[in-house]
């Protein structure tokens, strides 16, 4: 779903994945699949994590309901009713993976999933413990982007934590937070790289990069500036990115409208205009999505659900627009693997090379890489699968 042509290959000996700029579908040879160990990867089975963020009363918790399978966050209107962080994994919905399990006649599919953390609304001063405290900042630390929701819908029957909708000084807020526990964050760990060890030479080396390039980040901060708009080389990057910090994390606004604006992607909502202007000077993205209507979604059986989207003029699910624009701002593509065992979607970088891509399936796989045989999707659907695409000269041999 993510990416529109996702590669396919084929496994000849140790697996292998073509470098190609369309994406894929990767097929796997048998006794790959049905090996003992299978496919078990740390790469391939740890789900993205979405931290899920916003003031009290956003609509956040009635999202993280509807979207996410297993979601049991408490949706009142009220603050802070959501105690502890609220764990959810949902699928990524993708319609050529059932495709592909339909051409392979395979046994089974397993797409790849999402992760959502819905921690409780946050207030100003949050960082400093007011409401419930920087307890739950802690919480996304470890997650690979945020989702800010942002209330774009006049109601006077659910109230507004701040007396009023201002989906920018709502933003501002929350950012401001961020910004303040990552200064924490970075302040604790340079106070700690002062007052170590006497470090050996090579380490004095790296303690002193360090220690740059979090100064560096720090003046930003108390710019108003966040970790991920301060430029770092490729040796400062792994030594900052230990410390997790959350303004460092790609930032997908979530604009919760009324069904009404749905239709439009907020085209006459001044409120959804004014967070659009915000996220453009930002680099974030933004994403236009009705809570009370994904609740609804998730009473619904498919079709109906389809047949719901298309009543209100809306192309797709707000599942889809979330993940779509985690993959953007991720850097993330797909691509599929098929066989008569499983037919299976994996996610990796873009520009990954052929190894790495390799390696998501298993280890083993990028270390003991030889080549691969791969076709874009869209051509191994209209050829009829590997062997039409061979006969058309579709397929591609990638590999030393």
């Amino acid at each position: 779903m993510p990416d529109e042509n996702a590669p396919l290959a084929r496994c000849l000996t140790a697996p292998r994945l073509s470098s190609s700029h369309k994406p894929s579908t990767f097929q796997t040879a048998s006794p790959s699949i049905s090996s003992p160990r299978g496919f078990r990867s740390s790469v391939a089975t740890e789900a993205l994590k979405n931290g899920i963020v916003g003031l009290p009363n956003v609509g956040k918790s009635t999202m993280f309901n509807a979207i996410c399978e297993n979601g049991k966050a408490q949706a009142a209107n009220f603050p802070f009713c959501t105690i502890e962080p609220n764990v959810g994994m949902v699928a990524v919905p993708d319609s050529r993976l059932d495709k592909l399990v339909e051409m392979s006649e395979s046994l089974k599919a397993v797409p790849t999933s999402v992760e959502f953390y819905d921690i409780a609304g946050l207030v100003k001063g949050a960082s400093k413990g007011e409401g419930l405290g920087n307890q739950f900042l802690a919480n996304i630390r470890e997650c690979d982007s945020i989702v800010q929701v942002v209330r774009c819908f006049e109601d006077p029957d659910v109230v507004h934590v701040a007396g009023k909708v201002d989906p920018v000084d709502d933003t501002d807020v929350i950012n401001f937070e961020l910004i303040l526990s990552d200064v924490a964050q970075i302040e604790k760990r340079m106070e700690k790289l002062k007052k170590g060890r006497a470090p050996k030479p090579e380490e004095k080396k790296q303690n002193e990069m360090e220690a740059a390039a979090l100064q560096r980040i720090l003046d930003g901060l108390e710019s108003g500036i966040p970790a991920r708009a301060i430029e770092l080389n490729e040796d400062e990057e792994p030594l900052v990115k230990v410390l997790c910090l959350l303004t460092k994390k790609p930032m997908i606004y979530a604009a919760n409208v009324s069904e009404e604006d749905l239709a439009g992607q907020g085209k006459d909502n001044v409120h959804v205009q004014a967070l659009m202007k915000k996220a453009e000077a930002e680099g974030s993205d933004v994403v236009v999505i009705s809570a009370q209507v994904e609740a609804e979604l998730n009473e619904l059986e498919a079709a109906e659900a389809e047949e719901y989207l298309r009543d209100l003029g809306v192309q797709e699910g707000g599942l889809k627009s979330l993940i779509r624009a985690t993959y953007k701002q991720l850097g993330l593509l797909t691509y599929f693997t098929t066989g008569v065992q499983e037919s299976r979607a994996w996610t990796v970088k873009a520009g990954s090379t052929a190894p790495q891509a390799a390696g998501v399936i298993h280890s083993d796989f990028e270390k003991g890489f030889i080549r691969a045989e791969t076709v874009a999707f869209d051509d191994f659907v209209e050829l009829g699968g590997f062997n039409g695409a061979k006969d058309a000269g579709k397929l591609r041999l990638g590999g030393y």
